[in-house]
């Protein structure tokens, strides 16, 4: 047997056996064959969380390094931990994991590390070992125990204002991203904010709505989930403050000037915008991004599902009722798991003019429907763009296309005018932000309506996607699409997104909810030929299922669904899959005292100033519980999660959900869960809540809201007793999740006049983008009612601007724990 020395080295080839930088034990005798001097050599090491360790010497032995962790620490997920080691006559120190879930260490080689505590869902302890070594490579560690236990909200409530800034909680910080008129498409110039600025098809739209998050490769345009640096915020630009617009607002007159037309017309619809972190933890959008587009009412649109072809979407632009030209009134969205954007035509009615007798001109059924969907005989059209004559002939179709009055010299067929350019709108649309060329597709399967958005459920391998969906109007119904086509997850990968989407979103059946006042509900199926959707039908005679879905509201009606307080946003708890749903309001016309019901239970007064304000004018929110969890399903159990409120109303009758000072609101419209990829979406996950108000304003501007919600029957039933403006009262039974306490608080305060709208975050959770609308809604030119964004930096001058915000945690955590 060959002889080893004690340097590590073997006799018969020289080679090391131990590679570390360990001492050797000769080098350990190279520097004093003593205890007392090995040990004294050694460093002092204190593993550190918020506690301090100690040391002592004895007299009577060699001087020992003392070490020891000093204590535990405790937090929560989603926050960041500070690890803060101490080491005397060191040369090197790291810090590195011993035991728990697996984290990121930041600073891992220096005396002070950080990382964010991860999600968990019981108190769980993390242990850190810290070592140090002296100078001849002696090392000597200590362990720092840090106990993790499940996400809570970490912030404190911003008090209710009507500052002229976005407010947000003491630790955070709000800087303005993306506003009306930005330049996003390369050469464009920027904006002067005066009412000169034009090309808007290249810059930012106005009003700005629905918002996601797209992750963008280091470089290039691939997709990457995970990128928390780089990616595309796709938004709605829902509708426009004229008066900003334009140099003295709008001009006067019976028609309208073609230019001020055409660049109202070019604010609407949606946009995909580069955005991008710098190291410094700034936000910054890039103009002349390679993805970067604006999509607008004028922007070629194919039509695919059941009505693609049909003869009541036929017009001289597309003759074979397969084509189209733009998108408008975008409010809500939507995301798909093989990362598309969903975008949501909601009150476009407004838009179209019908001159009045052309009803003598129309069938009974099309007067039918085109009443039903509020496109009148005699209405003029919001901003009147029919009544624009183009300089150039070719443009003409820009403004024609908003007047559906049938032109008795064409065609009897509708392929000579555009007497069906309304049934063009009111779908759900699909568009690929990762391709800059491709061909938005109006997915006429998920019906037609006022729709607020397109929210899926948790996409599950096997199971079919499911997207539920609000028409936002008071009595209006509450909707869910369910896909003819399992999921197949690889499909999240696939190329080619459109193509999937065609695959999910082009066949399936649509559903509508009836509440039932057992706490029990159920989905009623719009498929033509089934139950009273047929040809005899004596409201409305259905041809075939393209008819079903051109005049979906009928057949909800026809159906016996129930009618709902403005149903708007929707939103699926990504840890149990309830499903949320704002119903903004009400007035006393569409929900009298005596006409309320278990889902829809308030008839109350909640006066702004003087006036008074009948019926539920601070709206709820309600969700449900699909039988044995599964999307699919055609019955669920709901209850009512939440009442806007005034904290000062009747806590009995009206504040049903016990709000106080740090959270009463009303007026619920956006809502939106943390995603699962952050502490925030996992376990018990934050519901954000927008809101759109007009019954609170006279004491706070819009707001939004964290919470952390419970579970669909975690309350109780309730009677409460409704009181009418003559004084005469009513009792409504219906079921009342638990008080929400302290699991709810106000997050951010807007400037004002606005609304807050549009929310996602970035897949760590770190950013959150959130859009303010309409700033100053209510002033001139002249004399603009607000002045943000340019207030939050403290100038009190400049027309307002639609803009999108980012919110930080000032220790980089996660936003709102």
């Amino acid at each position: 047997m060959s002889d080893i020395k004690l340097t590590g080295r073997h006799d018969d080839g020289d080679f090391q056996l131990n590679t570390s930088n360990n001492p050797s034990l000769s080098d350990v005798i190279e520097q004093r064959n003593s205890r007392r001097q090995i040990l004294g050599g050694m460093a002092s090491v204190a593993a550190l969380f918020g506690l301090s360790a100690c040391g002592s010497d004895d007299d009577d032995k060699a001087p020992l390094a003392v070490v020891s962790a000093g204590g535990a620490g405790a937090t929560t997920s989603g926050r960041m931990v500070t690890l803060t080691g101490t080491a005397s006559g060191s040369s090197s120190v790291s810090w590195t994991q011993v035991s728990g879930p697996a984290v990121t260490l930041s600073g891992a080689d220096t005396a002070t590390a950080t990382f964010m505590a991860p999600s968990v869902s019981a108190a769980t302890p993390l242990v850190f070992s810290f070592t140090a070594k002296n100078t001849a490579g002696f090392p000597s560690s200590a362990n720092a125990t840090v106990t993790v236990s499940p996400a809570v909200l970490g912030f404190t409530a911003v008090a209710k204002n009507k500052n002229d800034i976005v407010t947000v909680p003491e630790g955070y910080t709000v800087s303005v991203l993306y506003r009306l008129g930005d330049p996003i498409l390369a050469g464009v110039a920027a904006y002067a904010n005066d009412g000169s600025d034009t090309n808007f098809a290249g810059r930012a739209g106005d009003h700005h709505d629905g918002m996601a998050y797209f992750g963008l490769a280091a470089t290039g345009t691939a997709r990457d989930v995970n990128s928390s640096t780089r990616g595309l915020l796709v938004m709605n630009h829902e509708n426009i403050t004229a008066p900003y617009l334009h140099v003295n607002g709008v001009t006067a007159g019976a028609t309208r000037l073609e230019s001020e037309a055409i660049k109202e017309i070019e604010c609407h619809g949606v946009a995909v915008v580069e955005v991008t972190r710098a190291s410094t933890g700034a936000w910054n959008y890039v103009q002349g991004g390679a993805l970067n587009r604006r999509i607008t009412p004028l922007t070629p649109m194919v039509f695919n599902g059941p009505v693609r072809g049909d003869d009541q979407i036929k017009t001289v632009y597309s003759t074979n009722g397969t084509a189209g030209r733009g998108t408008i009134n975008n409010c809500a969205n939507g995301v798909n798991a093989w990362g598309t954007y969903l975008t949501c035509e909601e009150n476009w009615a407004g838009y179209f003019r019908r001159a009045a007798g052309d009803n003598a001109n129309r069938s009974a059924k099309q007067v039918t429907s085109l009443n039903r969907y509020g496109v009148t005989q005699g209405a003029a059209g919001a901003n009147n763009w029919a009544t624009v004559t183009a300089a150039n002939a070719a443009d003409q179709a820009n403004f024609s296309k908003w007047n559906v009055t049938v032109d008795t010299t064409k065609a009897a067929d509708g392929t000579g005018d555009y007497r069906f350019e309304a049934n063009q709108y009111g779908w759900v649309v699909e568009i690929d932000p990762y391709n800059a060329n491709s061909t938005p597709r109006k997915r006429t399967a998920l019906g037609r309506m006022g729709h607020e958005g397109a929210w899926p459920a948790n996409f599950v391998a096997g199971r079919k996607p499911v997207f539920y969906m609000g028409d936002d109007s008071r009595g209006e119904y509450f909707y869910k699409f369910v896909s003819a086509t399992p999921w197949d997850a690889a499909d999240a990968n696939a190329s080619d997104r459109l193509a999937v989407g065609d695959k999910y979103l082009d066949n399936g059946t649509l559903y509508v909810a009836r509440f039932d006042a057992t706490g029990q509900g159920a989905w009623l199926p719009l498929v033509f030929g089934t139950g009273v959707l047929t040809a005899a039908n004596p409201t409305y005679a259905f041809a075939n299922q393209a008819d079903v879905l051109i005049n979906t509201r009928l057949a909800a009606d026809v159906l016996g669904a129930t009618k709902m307080d403005r149903p708007e946003w929707a939103a699926v708890n990504p840890a149990n899959g309830e499903v949320y749903l704002t119903l903004t309001n009400n007035n006393a016309s569409n929900r009298p005292l005596a006409g309320t019901n278990a889902a829809n239970p308030r008839h109350y007064n909640d006066p702004v100033g003087a006036s008074n304000n009948f019926g539920n004018p601070n709206g709820h929110i309600i969700r449900l519980k699909e039988a044995a969890n599964n999307p699919e399903s055609t019955a669920f159990q709901w209850d009512i999660y939440l009442f806007g409120a005034g904290a000062d109303l009747d806590a009995t009758n009206i504040n049903i959900s016990g709000l106080d000072a740090t959270n009463d609101f009303s007026s619920p419209d956006g809502l939106w869960f943390s995603r699962p990829s952050n502490a925030a979406g996992l376990v018990n996950p934050l519901l954000w809540i927008q809101t759109d108000d007009g019954a609170y304003t006279d004491v706070t501007n819009c707001m939004m809201l964290a919470a952390m919600p419970g579970t669909v029957g975690d309350g109780a039933a309730r009677t409460i007793t409704n009181t009418g403006s003559g004084g005469a009262t009513a009792t409504q039974a219906t079921f009342v999740g638990k008080a929400p306490g302290m699991q709810l608080r106000r997050f951010l305060v807007g400037p004002k006049e606005c609304e807050i709208t549009g929310i996602d975050s970035t897949p760590d959770g770190r950013t959150l983008f959130v859009n303010i609308q309409h700033p100053g809604e209510g002033g001139s030119a002249s004399a603009p009612s607000s002045n943000w964004p340019y207030s939050q930096s403290g100038t009190a001058a400049g027309r307002p601007r639609s803009a999108t915000i980012v919110i930080t945690k000032n220790d980089g955590g996660v936003v709102a724990l």
